[in-house]
This record gives structure tokens, sequence and C-alpha cells, in this order.
């Protein structure tokens, strides 16, 4: 398996895919359309973020979204995990956690002394950003009225 860039052909099958992972992330909470996934990762790609994706034989298996945010609070920015996937069919081989660790190695080599990421609460991916050594920073809480 490698892990690297995709080329353009590889971004595309990301991108056709997004909504998948979104929709996953959210524990089925939202369902983008194919529009408002370009809307949300096209500004993040022109900011200078970019993809890292797993591969083998030619076949996509998942994909890491990476680059920087800034602080609300501070203004400093830190490297940040935007997105993480695995496909089905993939999953359960240890492919997140070297994908996690490509992204960090990549985002320390571009300079940030400190990588955060969001998750909804209760996705099984919360576990495996703990054993990675990821602490919990804020909550945000929802009151539907």
């Amino acid at each position: 398996m490698d892990i690297r860039k995709p080329n353009d052909l590889e971004l595309k099958s990301v991108l056709l895919l997004s909504s998948q992972a979104v929709f996953e992330g959210t524990l089925g909470e939202v369902r983008p359309t194919n529009q408002k996934i370009e809307q949300l990762i096209e500004p993040l790609l022109e900011k200078g973020n970019y993809y890292l994706i797993a591969i083998e034989n030619d076949k996509l298996m998942g994909w890491i979204l990476i680059g920087t945010n800034k602080d609300q609070f501070t203004d400093k920015t830190n490297g940040f995990i935007y997105e993480l996937f695995v496909l089905k069919e993939f999953r359960g081989k240890g492919i997140s956690k070297m994908l996690m660790r490509a992204g960090i190695d990549y985002l320390k080599q571009d300079g940030y002394s400190e990588v955060r990421l969001s998750a909804f609460a209760g996705n099984q991916a919360i576990k495996l950003y703990e054993k990675l050594g990821f602490n919990i920073r804020t909550i945000t809480m929802s009151l539907p009225i």
C-alpha cells in the first residue's frame, strides 16, 4: 500500500466519494450533495490544504484531508485534519491509523507543532484519535427547540 498525494483522476474519485465520507462522519445527520462538497472542499484546496490517499494496485482505499486552520481565540495556525475516510471493503486493516500517522507526519514537515481535528460525538474514529494521543479541547453542544 502506498500513501501519497493523489493525481487529478484520483482526486476526482475522492471528491465523488466525499459525500459518503461526510454522511458517515456525521453519523448520518448530513448527506451533502456533490455540489455542496465542492463548495466545502474547493476553498480548502485553493488555500493549500491537500489530500493524501491510501492506494494499492490502483485501488483507492481511503484518504485524509489535511492542512491548516486558525484558532478562533488566539489566531494561532495549527495543522488540521478535515476528513478521514476508508472505503468499507478496506476497513479493519489499520488503514485509518496509517493515514493518520502519515497526515501527522506531513503536517509536522509543513512546520506545524500542533494538529487538531473535529469529530461528531459517537464517531468510532474518536477511539483511534485518542490512541494516537489526541485530547478533547472543546465540546460543541446543541439543543433542538
